[in-house]
C-alpha cells in the first residue's frame, strides 16, 4: 500500500479530513523550500504538494506563474525539485510529497527516467496537469510500477467518459478543480462542489481532493464537508509574497494551523 493510500485510510479511520497546501518549488527562494516544506507539516499539513516551475503554467493564474518565474530566475528545474525532497526525507520519512507540473519537463527527462528518479528521491505521487488520463495509460502502470502513485485532475466540465478514464488508471487520490477556470479564483461555490463529487464517487472507492478557490479556514471547511481533503495553493503564495523574508516561514506555520483547527472542528 502507498504512502499515500495509508495516509487517507488513516484519516477515514479517525474522521479527519486531509490538508493538502502547494508551494512552488524554489519560491521565493530556492535555499527556503524545504524549511518551508517541514513548516506546512508543523503546521499541520498531511501532504505536501510541490510545483515543478514551469514557463507556461496553463492552469495556473497570475499569482502561482508569478512564483514559476521566480524560481525559474533562480535556476530551479526538474532535477533541482527531486533534489529538495531527498533534502526532505533526511528528516522527514512519513509526509506524502506529490509533485505538481506540466508535461514539458517530463518529457525532456524521459517518463522511464523520471519515475525511477522520482521514487528515488522519495516523491510519493505524480500529477501532470496537461496530461490526460485517456492518454496516459502506459504514463500510470509507469508510474505504479515505479511506486510512485498517478494522479489526475478532473473538473466541473467532466464528462462521464472522462471520470471514468481517470477513475481506471488513478490512484493515490482525485484532484477535483472546483471551479472553470486558473488557480487563484474567487468564485469557489460549494454547493457545486457538493453536486458534483459524488458523480466521481459514482465511478471510484480513490480519495477525492478538492482544490481552486480555497482561500481560508471558512471555505476549507465548507469544501471538507463532501472531499477527503481540502488544497490550497494561491492563497499560500500570496502570503510568502506578502511576508518578509525572515517572517515567511512562521507566517506559513500560522496559516495552516488556521486552516487544520477549521477542518478538526
Amino acid at each position: 500500500m502507498s504512502k499515500i493510500n495509508t495516509l487517507f485510510n488513516d484519516l477515514k479511520a479517525s474522521g479527519k479530513k486531509g490538508l493538502i497546501p502547494f508551494i512552488t518549488a524554489g519560491d521565493p527562494h530556492p535555499q527556503l523550500t524545504v524549511e518551508l516544506m517541514h513548516a506546512l507539516v508543523r503546521g499541520g499539513a498531511n501532504l505536501i504538494e510541490l510545483g515543478v516551475p514551469f514557463s507556461d503554467p496553463m492552469a495556473d493564474g497570475p499569482v502561482i506563474q508569478r512564483s514559476s518565474e521566480r524560481a525559474l530566475s533562480q535556476g530551479v528545474t526538474l532535477h533541482s525539485c527531486l533534489e529538495m525532497v531527498k533534502e526532505f526525507r533526511q528528516v522527514d520519512t512519513n509526509t506524502p510529497v506529490v509533485l505538481m507540473g506540466y508535461a514539458n519537463p517530463v518529457e525532456q527527462m524521459g517518463a522511464e527516467r523520471f519515475a525511477n528518479e522520482a521514487k528515488s528521491a522519495g516523491v510519493d505521487g505524480v500529477l501532470i496537469v496537461d496530461y490526460p488520463p485517456e492518454e496516459c495509460v502506459d504514463f500510470a502502470a509507469r508510474m505504479r510500477a515505479a511506486g510512485v502513485d498517478p494522479i489526475f485532475l478532473l473538473a466541473p466540465t467532466s464528462s462521464s467518459d472522462r471520470i471514468k478514464e481517470a477513475a481506471k488508471i488513478a490512484s493515490g487520490y482525485i484532484y477535483y478543480v472546483s471551479m472553470r477556470g486558473v488557480t487563484g479564483a474567487s468564485h469557489l461555490n460549494t454547493q457545486d462542489v457538493a453536486s458534483n463529487i459524488p458523480k466521481i464517487r459514482d465511478a471510484t472507492s480513490i480519495p477525492i481532493a478538492v482544490g481552486f478557490g480555497i482561500n481560508d479556514p471558512e471555505s476549507a471547511r465548507a469544501v471538507s464537508k463532501t472531499a477527503d481533503a481540502v488544497v490550497i495553493g494561491s492563497r499560500i503564495i500570496r502570503l510568502l509574497e506578502d511576508s518578509a523574508p525572515e517572517q515567511a516561514v512562521q507566517s506559513l506555520v500560522n496559516f495552516i494551523r488556521e486552516i487544520r483547527v477549521a477542518l478538526d472542528s
